[in-house]
């Protein structure tokens, strides 16, 4: 049922906004629809296929970093081949259709993945953090604060 009257046109811009929603078997999780920052409010017409996927994924990161504890950090695995997790350090986009993840892998060596929006497929996974005597980096605050200002 529908708690509010709107116009023609005001239920085709609700219909073209971005939505999220999501359950849980945990009772301790959220699930339901989530509140979205500013930036994911905009129609996805007005964004390029890398720009809507850069996007969703900060909010998936920063998301799964809330669920983690002060020894753990955000990491990435990868299907098919040989490439293994990479710790996320870094992410971007390059219109129209390209995703970027900068990191490091289990063995310290600096990582680069460019990745097209098509084939994108990521596991976020949980690290003990890199330095012991540091708090855990939180990637996906600083991505989703990036986003805020832009």
């Amino acid at each position: 049922m529908q708690d509010k009257i709107e116009t023609s046109a005001e239920a085709a811009e609700a219909a073209a906004l971005p939505r999220c929603y999501e359950v849980h078997a945990s009772p301790n999780a959220e699930s339901g629809a989530k509140d979205l920052p500013g930036q994911l409010k905009k129609p996805v017409a007005s964004k390029s296929p890398a720009q809507w996927a850069y996007e969703r994924l900060i909010l998936y990161i920063q998301n799964f970093e809330k669920t983690l504890d002060a020894d753990h950090e955000v990491a990435m695995g990868f299907t098919g081949g040989d490439a293994g997790v990479m710790r996320i350090e870094g992410m971007g986009y390059f219109d129209p259709d390209i995703i970027t993840f900068y990191g490091s892998d289990a063995t310290g060596a600096r990582t680069q993945l460019v990745q097209h929006v098509s084939q994108l497929n990521v596991m976020l996974r949980a690290l003990p953090k890199s330095v012991q005597d540091k708090p855990a980096n939180r990637i996906g605050f600083r991505l989703a604060a990036d986003l805020e200002e832009s």
